[in-house]
């Protein structure tokens, strides 16, 4: 549901202001991107669980771009939080955007990026009980 003093000028603080500034600010590809990233830092509230889930892992598409992947393996590791990835994510992300990377190489990186936290997040499983 809307925070119905988001649609209000003055119910907005400094933060969203700016935020909506910057989004309106940018071309229509760097808005989804921007959405993406949202949607991806989203999972910050994750609870604890008394034994790990597997992941629903979504196959790759053809031609996947970049923000499509990182929405896809989110979907496909919703347990792992996004705090941990945020920094690596971002970083690969950057690369493909500003320094040209390919995108199905930064892709092949993240999928084995997500990978990575899933077996920490598991093995995280069988430590605890040790």
């Amino acid at each position: 549901m809307i925070d119905p003093t988001f649609l209000s000028p003055k119910g907005r603080n400094e933060d969203e202001r700016r935020l909506l500034r910057l989004f309106r600010a940018l071309e229509p590809g760097d808005r989804r991107t921007l959405l993406a990233f949202a949607a991806f830092l989203e999972g910050y509230g994750a609870e604890t669980e008394a034994a790990p889930r597997e992941p629903e892992l979504l196959p790759r598409p053809p031609q996947e771009n970049v923000v499509a992947a990182i929405r896809r393996l989110s979907q496909s590791y919703p347990m792992l939080e996004r705090s941990a990835l945020i920094g690596e994510a971002s970083s690969l992300m950057s690369a493909h955007l500003l320094q040209g990377r390919a995108a199905a190489d930064v892709i092949d990186e993240l999928e084995a990026l997500f990978a990575r936290y899933y077996a920490a997040y598991r093995d995280s499983f069988s430590n605890d009980g040790s």
